[in-house]
């Protein structure tokens, strides 16, 4: 892709994903050259989407010392699940009301895919996964709004889990938790379907320890987000 094939847009939603999937860990440093180089891209280009995803809270960006991924405290951390207890039941009714066969069924092959990432070890895959199928349930619930707040807070909750769970329950949701909600989605039953979700945070939330991860410096820049050598790509 050329350096004028991409777009703002394109290198925040690279960035964000690599958040999302927790292959860029809190304090990361962001440095705007080697992002620039990463993307074949001048400064001017990346410093916007350094101040987009700061005002998400995704970045912090420190007078003199520039810009890094963000690390959440653990009072930050409880906010974010508090947060996703208001916006994501309410969701969960509109789905119940307007969804249809299709959406149901978008869901369900979202779990499969899920499985089949955490069956081949592909853990960035499925942790991409989990999030999508609460963004998926979202967005089919026609409550814009809402599906909005809830992209901010599934990043955040990518940056909280890596800063405050232990290695192994990184991993974010559990396949058997969503089909647990797909069944009661395709029974249309609404109160058990938003008991189900509340729990389901719940859970997640009580994997969250009160200490947070040391920086190790974090990932190579250029090589995250580099584009692939054609003998790569093919």
């Amino acid at each position: 892709m050329s350096a004028e094939a991409v777009t703002e847009d394109a290198i925040y939603e690279r960035v964000l994903a690599a958040v999302r999937d927790q292959r860029l860990p809190p304090g990361t440093k962001l440095v705007e050259d080697r992002l620039a180089q990463a993307f074949g891209v001048s400064r001017t280009r990346i410093r916007p989407v350094l101040v987009r995803l700061a005002n998400e809270q995704i970045v912090q960006l420190t007078p003199h010392r520039g810009a890094a991924v963000a690390q959440p405290t653990a009072q930050e951390a409880r906010e974010v699940f508090e947060a996703r207890q208001l916006v994501e039941p309410p969701l969960v009714d509109r789905f119940v009301a307007t969804a249809g066969e299709a959406d149901l069924e978008a869901l369900a092959r979202n779990i499969a895919d899920e499985e089949a990432a955490r069956r081949d070890g592909n853990t960035a895959a499925a942790i991409r996964l989990a999030g999508d199928f609460h963004l998926l349930l979202a967005q089919a619930s026609g409550q814009r709004t809402l599906a909005r707040m809830l992209r901010e807070l599934i990043s955040r909750t990518s940056l909280v889990l890596m800063c405050h769970a232990s290695p192994g329950l990184r991993d974010g949701c559990d396949c058997a938790a969503h089909r647990g909600l797909l069944a009661a989605l395709r029974a249309r039953d609404a109160r058990r379907a938003t008991r189900l979700m509340r729990l389901h945070l719940r859970q997640l939330e009580a994997q969250l320890r009160q200490t947070a991860s040391a920086d190790d410096g974090g990932p190579d820049l250029l090589a995250l987000f580099a584009a692939p050598s054609p003998e790569r790509a093919a």
